[in-house]
Parts: structure tokens; C-alpha cells; sequence
């Protein structure tokens, strides 16, 4: 049967490597890609779903933030969307009798692979650990009422509503993530971590700091109209496929692009567009120079950079300076102390690669910038985003047609969710305008991050974790020491579509919430709802399913929001919770008087493709810092400095995955097919090392605390990383990252600069 989910668990330790070699993405992997859909939804299923993908009357898809244009594409998704997509729309179900067959234990030995491959969840599930003494610890169901009687009970326990966390993932709507933040706060917490605290964190906290605003700055017609586009950091191929097409239009406009990246990738060398004949065929060619640096020299280089401009005569965008910025006395002094041999060290990269690099600057009048994760996730990521911005407000490059600032938001309502009030650390001005609608009084601490929740669950000072979506044991550093610190909890709820490794490992109490996915008709007493989502560039739009639920004991995430904070709260809270679980445009109409951007949100978002948020820098280069104007920094210049014998590991996703979802074995573009556990070294530095092509080794991450951390028995793949640098899949190389390595100001975990020493399997 097409529907059939695998029985066994695949291993995943004996991939099969092929020599790498940089194949063009975008390769028509359309018949692979529509088999893996069949198999999950069948042919029929396939076409209505796949076809409202990103479609104005259609779904957003639950994959990355990248925004669409207003003219569509019939088949408007990339090969992992269509994955993603199939997953959720699959007709394979995880009912009572799967959790009868496996108890958790069974559970806790499967792969995250194995775990996704199931099928969608059909109803609620309540775990409780020794209730039955000398029996194994189960799922069992229960009804929605005691589940949320469960969650009232361990609620109401708490000595203070700070022991209480409320994760969300970034995929939850704007909409059940404004009801998720208001019931926090009406509960009393700004806990409220989410998956940001991973990411972006470092893109919000230097943005804020240096335009006023923690998102890019610019739209998709900037990026088809700029002169220059450097991608740093970032492997569009297989984390933003569908931005490939929009550098391939800037290219065919005229467009130059620098890739800066330890490792070559697929998409930035080659992009062979599924979506015309032509780039079928031939493909374009998109980097122009691709700079091979090594992991965390992105500061230095771009100080040098800067440096360079500066002392290049009438380079500067003097006028802009003097009207628009703030500090550039401060950055000029600290960049004359740029040395191009520390530079050079720093970056791997020789002296000719940095001048042609800043030719190409020069030549630019309209220069953006794109990052993701391989900037943000180091020690230094805060400050080296700075120096990313001190580089565009020396040219005038921000509130500029076709240049300014993008950084490439990972999953597809991450930043909505944001922009709803789900972060720990809210603005006094929004809680304000929360309080006042509301008739609350939110409180007024920080509230726990990421990194500070699992710290707290680890101490004690947390008891209680409710994670709206995502795999928060997947997705978070030191593996071991998370899921240790997670045991310790009196209670975990998942709000889920599909198993992950969160669903493992558990609380004293564990409930799974089952709820409606993206692809899923959402109909309350109203009539039919649909949801909204950001996407990446400041656009706000509807999304709608359109595909019976996979259960009718399936709930949305408003509604489980809505019904929890009212067994919690109970009859003393004047929030119109039942209101908003009957008509989602309730909702809307409160986060309009809450939200600024979004006033009259109900009339904007009926417009098909919906509307652009304002955005001050972007639209009329007013930049709401504390100075009044965009800030120069001049941070000291750091880089890792790595013992002899040990390389710097990175942790990346392979082409078959999305964030910890894994959809396959294999990483196409890499050449690498079967399995996950590979470590990507260069044959030089192997060779220094005694390691062999397909020979097995444990990684061994070395911290200042001395703790040792072991990922066992990852093979060998000789390949082009920069010298000295190494690279490996993440989740489970997250065991390796130390809780408390992490970036200055942001807090984001150093999952990109890991010092590792290899050892014998």
C-alpha cells in the first residue's frame, strides 16, 4: 500500500558516499519529489494539494519564510516544500493502537526519521510515568477535557507562574500565536521561548541595535533590481530553494553575486530552474566569486572591508553619513586597525579574492546583503552582523531601492510570530497596548530564553514545558544534558501533527495535543477560518487548507490555546477566549488595536496576496534607535582560534531534511546517500590527521568547562570545506554543542564554531 510507513528503523551510520561533486540544484528531481508524494498522499491527494501551495486562494506552505511575488507559479513550492508538504497531507495516522504497540522506551530508540515516517497524530495522548507499577510507561488517549484538566492542575500548582514555559515553533499562525502570548501573560510569565532564540536571535538584537528594527529591510523587487547581492553564511539550495529563482532573476537583470561559505554549494554555483525549459537544461551560473572562508571569520572580513572603503576615495555615501548615521568617527578609528595578515588568517581567504570582492562593492550602487545561520550562530555572530550593516550604511546601502539588509528567516511564520509578541524580553510599548485592550497586567521581567529554559529545568526552577509545535528536544544544544533537564519536568505538552523526539522523552506527565496542519480545513461555529502568516520580508497573508482533517478528534491551535487558558484561568478572566475559538477575525480585530502595522488587519488581509508592513529604515529612512539615526559600531574583531589537532565543526542540514524533520537518507547535492552520520573533512587536513576516506570516528567536542561531549561513530567523507573547518548533520551533532556556548548579547547557541577533536570509533 502507497501509504505504508516503513516498519523498521533505517540505519542511518553506513551512508554511502560518492565522490562529491557540485551538481546543479534545481535538477529536475521532480520525479523523486512527486514519489515520495504519492507514497504519502496518493496521486489524487498529490495534485489538489501540491497546487495550492503558496497560492493566494491556497496554504502557505509549512516550509521556509521566503516570500512569494504577486505573480504565481502554477507549481509555486521546491522539492523539500512538496516533502514537507506531503508529510502533513499524508494518509498514514498514528492512532491509540501505535502507542499500544510502542511504549516509550520503544520510542526513545527510534530515529527522528523513523518517528516523522509514522503519519499524523488522530487524538490526544497522555503519558504518566510508574502509573502502573512494573508496567512500561505508555501513551494512553483522553479525551480533550482531562487533557486540559491535566494541564490546569500542574498550571495552578506552580509556587509562581515563572516555573511555567510556552515554546512555540515558528510555523504557529499570527493569529494562535497572539492568543499564545496573551494567555502567558494573562497567566503571568513573559517565559515565552521560541525557536528564534536559535536562530535569528543574532539578526534581531544587531538590527535593533543599528536600524531600529530586527528585520531585513528589503522586499523581493529589491533583490530582482539590485547590483550586487553577497550571500553569506547561507546555502540557499537546500535551506530557501525557491530563493535561488529570485537570484536568478537579479542575475538575468544584471545582478553580480558573492557567495561567502565554508563549503561550496550546489545552489550557489548552478541553478537549473525546474520552471523553465531553458533553465531545465542549461541552469545559470550564479556566484561570481565565491569566497571559501573559514568558520567565524566573517567579522574580520568584512572590517577589512570596510576599512578598504573608507580609505578608497569618494566611496563613502557622505550625505547619507552626515544626515543618516550616527558613530562613524567611533567605526573609522577601530577599521584603520585592520591588518590584512590577520585578515587573511582569520578568513582563509588570500589578499586577490578580498580585492575582487571589493571592486565588486565599489562598482555596486545597490548592494545587498543575505544571511542565515552560518553568520548567527557563533560567539561573535551579534557583532559581526554589525559589521555586515557598518558595510551598507558606508555606502548608503539601507532605504535604497535594490539594497539593505536580508536576513533569510528559516521557518514560515517565524518572524510573524515575533511580531505577535512571542519573545521574553516584549517592548514596554507593546505591553502597554496589550494591558489597556485587555484589562490585564502583564508582567514586566524578562522571561527565559531558550537557553535560560533548559537551564532552569535543569535547576528545578522550572517544572512545567508547552511547546506550541516544533521538536524542542531535537532542535536545542548539549542533547544530554537537555533531555535530562526535560525528564525533571513535572509536565510536557506537545501541540503536534506528526511524532518527533520531543514525544520521547517526557516529563512525569506528558500530553500530545493533536492539532489541524496547514493543509487541513480549519470550520468553527463561524463557518470555515483561515490563518495569516509573515513571511520573510514583511508580508502578511492568509493561508487556507483545504483538506478534510486527518481525525475528527483534531483541534486548531487557537482553539487549543482558547480552551486551556479557560480551564487555567477559568471564569475570572474577561478574555473573550470562546470568541476567539469561534471566529478567528475576533482575533484579528484585537491585534489590531495591539499590533502597529496592522490596523484595519481584517480588510487587509482580504486582499489576495495580502499586505506589506511598514517599515521605517526601508521606507523612509527614519531609524527609531535610541540615537535617533542608524548606528555604526566598532566592535573588537574576533575570530576562533583552534588547537593543534582539532578542526572547527559546523552543524548544517543535509538536503533531505527541513529544520529536525527528516525526509530522507541522503544529501543529493553533497553526494552522499544512505545515512546521516558524516563528518565532512578536507583530505588535507585528513590527511594531518590519520583520517581516512570511509573510515569511522568519534567527534569529541572540547569546551572550557571540560566536560566531554561524544557523538560516536560518524564516518569519514573526504571533502572541499575550507581548511581547518569541518562539518556534520545536525540533530545529532547537537550533543556536541555546549549549553552554555553561545553568542554574546543574543544568546543563540554557537551550534556553527564547535572545536573537535576525533578519536577512534
Amino acid at each position: 500500500m502507497a501509504t505504508k510507513p516503513p516498519t523498521g528503523d533505517p540505519v542511518q551510520d553506513s551512508p554511502q558516499v560518492t565522490p562529491p561533486k557540485q551538481a546543479a540544484a534545481g535538477l529536475p528531481a521532480i520525479g523523486h519529489t512527486l514519489r515520495i508524494a504519492h507514497q504519502q498522499m496518493g496521486m489524487a491527494r498529490t495534485a489538489r494539494t501540491l497546487l495550492k501551495v503558496n497560492q493566494k486562494d491556497g496554504f502557505d506552505c509549512p516550509g521556509c519564510a521566503w516570500p512569494e511575488g504577486d505573480k504565481r507559479h502554477t507549481a509555486e513550492f521546491c522539492e523539500n516544500g512538496a516533502k514537507a508538504v506531503a508529510e502533513e497531507a499524508t494518509l498514514r495516522r498514528v492512532t491509540p493502537a501505535f502507542f499500544a504497540a510502542h511504549p516509550l522506551a520503544d520510542l526513545a530508540t527510534r530515529s527522528g526519521y523513523w518517528l516523522g515516517q509514522q503519519g499524523r497524530i488522530t487524538e490526544p495522548m497522555l503519558l504518566e510515568r510508574g502509573a502502573t507499577p512494573g508496567d512500561e510507561d505508555r501513551y494512553v488517549p483522553v479525551s480533550w477535557e482531562k487533557a486540559f484538566e491535566v494541564i490546569a492542575e500542574e498550571l495552578t500548582a506552580l509556587d509562581s507562574p515563572d516555573e511555567a514555559l510556552f515554546y512555540t515553533s515558528g510555523r504557529t499562525s499570527n493569529e494562535a500565536a497572539f492568543l499564545f502570548q496573551l494567555f502567558a501573560r494573562e497567566f503571568g510569565t513573559n517565559n515565552l521561548p521560541d525557536c528564534s532564540n536559535m536562530c535569528h536571535e543574532s539578526s534581531g538584537s544587531a538590527l535593533t541595535e543599528t536600524i531600529g528594527i530586527g528585520k531585513g529591510s528589503v522586499s523581493l523587487e529589491d533583490l530582482h533590481r539590485a547590483d550586487l547581492i553577497i550571500v553569506a553564511g547561507q546555502n540557499p539550495g537546500t535551506n530557501h530553494p525557491r530563493m535561488l529563482s529570485a537570484l536568478e532573476k537579479a542575475k538575468t537583470a544584471g545582478a553580480r553575486i558573492i557567495s561567502v561559505n565554508p563549503l561550496p554549494e550546489a545552489g550557489t554555483e548552478r541553478f537549473k530552474n525546474p520552471q523553465t525549459p531553458i533553465g531545465m537544461f542549461r541552469g545559470t551560473a550564479l556566484t561570481d566569486l565565491f569566497l571559501q572562508i573559514r568558520i567565524g571569520g566573517d567579522q574580520a572580513l568584512f572590517r577589512l572591508l570596510n576599512k578598504l572603503v573608507i580609505e578608497t576615495g569618494g566611496a563613502t555615501d557622505e550625505a547619507f553619513i552626515r544626515e543618516h548615521t550616527h558613530g562613524y568617527e567611533d567605526l573609522a578609528a577601530a577599521a584603520e586597525d585592520a591588518d590584512w595578515d590577520e585578515t587573511l588568517t582569520a578568513t582563509g581567504l588570500t589578499r586577490p579574492e578580498i580585492e575582487q570582492a571589493l571592486a565588486m562593492i565599489l562598482a555596486s550602487e545597490r548592494t545587498i546583503v543575505c544571511w542565515a545561520m552560518g553568520l548567527t550562530q557563533h560567539k561573535h555572530s551579534v557583532a559581526t552582523i554589525r559589521e555586515v550593516v557598518n558595510l551598507l550604511l558606508l555606502r548608503g546601502n539601507i532605504g535604497r531601492p535594490g539594497a539593505g539588509v536580508c536576513p533569510v528567516r528559516g521557518h514560515s511564520n517565524v518572524q510573524g510570530d515575533r511580531t505577535m509578541g512571542i519573545f521574553e524580553r516584549p517592548a514596554p510599548a507593546f505591553l502597554d497596548a496589550l494591558d489597556r485592550e485587555f484589562g490585564i497586567t502583564s508582567p514586566r521581567g524578562h522571561g527565559f530564553d531558550v537557553v535560560r529554559s533548559i537551564q532552569a529545568l535543569r535547576d528545578g526552577r522550572a517544572k512545567v514545558l508547552f511547546a506550541m509545535g516544533g521538536n524542542f528536544v531535537g532542535a536545542t544544544p548539549d542533547t544530554e544534558v537537555t533531555e535530562a533537564a526535560i525528564r525533571r519536568a513535572a509536565l510536557t505538552v506537545h501541540v503536534s501533527t506528526k511524532l518527533n523526539r520531543s514525544h520521547a522523552v517526557t516529563g512525569r506527565r506528558a500530553l500530545i495535543l493533536p492539532t489541524l496542519g496547514r493543509t487541513d480545513k480549519d470550520v468553527q461555529q463561524s463557518g470555515k477560518q483561515f490563518v495569516t502568516v509573515e513571511d520573510s520580508m514583511g508580508m502578511v497573508h492568509a493561508s487556507r487548507g483545504n483538506l478534510a482533517p486527518a481525525s475528527p478528534h483534531l483541534l486548531s491551535e487557537p482553539a487549543i490555546v482558547a480552551r486551556m487558558a479557560r480551564a487555567v484561568l477559568g471564569p475570572a478572566s474577561a478574555t473573550p477566549w470562546e470568541e476567539f475559538e469561534r471566529d478567528y477575525a475576533s482575533i484579528r480585530e484585537r491585534i489590531s488595536r495591539v499590533v502597529p502595522g496592522f490596523e484595519d488587519f481584517n480588510a487587509k488581509v482580504a486582499r489576495p496576496g495580502g499586505f506589506q508592513l511598514p517599515h521605517a529604515p526601508r521606507d523612509e529612512r527614519r531609524f527609531p534607535t535610541k540615537t535617533g539615526k542608524a548606528n555604526f559600531t566598532a566592535a573588537p574583531v574576533e575570530y576562533p582560534r583552534v588547537p593543534a589537532g582539532r578542526l572547527l565543526l559546523q552543524t548544517l542540514r543535509s538536503h533531505d531534511q527541513y529544520n529536525t524533520t527528516i525526509y530522507g537518507l541522503d544529501d543529493r547535492y553533497r553526494g552522499i546517500t544512505g545515512g546521516r552520520r558524516v563528518v565532512m573533512v578536507n583530505p588535507a587536513d585528513a590527511a594531518e590527521l590519520g583520517l581516512a576516506d570511509d573510515s569511522y570516528t568519534d567527534l569529541v567536542s572540547e569546551w572550557k568547562d571540560g566536560v566531554e561531549r561524544r557523538a560516536p561513530g560518524f564516518r569519514v567523507v573526504h571533502y572541499p570545506t575550507a581548511r581547518g573547518c569541518a562539518a556534520a548533520y545536525y540533530p545529532e551533532t547537537n550533543v556536541l554543542v555546549p549549553l552554555d556556548s553561545t553568542a554574546d548579547v543574543s544568546n543563540t547557541p554557537a551550534s556553527k564554531s564547535v572545536v573537535v577533536r576525533f578519536e577512534p570509533a
